[in-house]
């Protein structure tokens, strides 16, 4: 089995806990070391502690969304890649998202087998 997450810290952000650990169990089959967290709060404490390698981020959390997160982020050169993840069908979101500098983005459900690629794909 391919391990092509081996060495790298995930952060994974989302407020369902089904969606969450599917998300977790997705990345640790890749090898990934995942740190998470179920609101925006959690999410930026995380970041700030430094040592992430890519974010999955869902876009409407408590506390913090996610696009407030991307904000926060900036554009600093040791930001880590962020893939977004969201019910929301609106395309503004996505261009906003986009603009922000998020590396992807999905509606969801997503196959965690693609959201797992956009991962690898974002750390190249």
């Amino acid at each position: 089995m391919q391990r092509r997450l081996e060495g790298k810290t995930i952060l994974a952000v989302d407020d369902d806990p089904d969606i969450l650990a599917g998300m977790v169990l997705a990345l640790e089959a890749e090898a990934a070391s995942v740190v998470q967290a179920s609101d925006g709060a959690q999410a930026w404490a995380a970041l700030q502690l430094g040592g992430i390698d890519a974010v999955v981020l869902d876009m409407m959390l408590p506390q913090l969304s996610g696009l407030a997160i991307l904000e926060r982020l900036g554009t600093a050169v040791t930001r880590p890649p962020v893939v977004m993840v969201t019910a929301n069908q609106g395309r503004r979101h996505r261009e906003f998202a986009t603009a922000l500098g998020a590396s992807a983005y999905f509606n969801k459900p997503v196959p965690l087998e693609r959201l797992v690629d956009a991962v690898c794909e974002s750390l190249r």
